[in-house]
């Protein structure tokens, strides 16, 4: 249950409710803007991460992060030992922060966000892949 609630969010503040109602029930014209900028960022990413050695991701299903399998690029690093390693290994490394995969119960896994910039997406993934091994 820690892992859960570790990356769970509970007792929205009032200031968050007001934003979420405004949000449902003001102007929605930039929803299939925005929709089809994350389809386009997570194709890319998802791609790009399948280019990667080590690293097999499959395309997800309406969320702004990607879970790939990072598994063998862990073996392939000396002192990684897991999803863990991996992800100070990158942030120490690379300069990339990322989510271990055991956070959410699925080690040798990682999750990344796709909420930012394509350019943002391109730096992030070059440095994954300088150091990739």
């Amino acid at each position: 249950m820690t892992k859960v609630q570790s990356q769970s969010t509970s007792n929205p503040t009032s200031i968050s409710q007001v934003a979420a109602q405004a949000a449902l029930e003001g102007p929605q014209d930039c929803i299939k803007t925005m929709g089809v900028a994350f389809k386009e960022r997570h194709d890319h990413v998802v791609e790009r991460l399948n280019q990667i050695p080590g690293v097999e991701c499959l395309p997800t299903d309406g969320t702004f992060y990607v879970f790939p399998k990072v598994q063998e690029m862990i073996e392939q690093l000396a002192g990684v030992n897991n999803d863990l390693d991996l992800a100070e290994y990158l942030i120490e490394q690379a300069g990339v922060a990322l989510v271990p995969g055991s956070a959410f119960g699925l080690g040798g896994h990682v999750r990344i966000s796709i909420a930012t910039s394509r350019e943002n997406l391109d730096k992030a993934l070059d440095r994954i892949e300088s150091v990739a091994g």
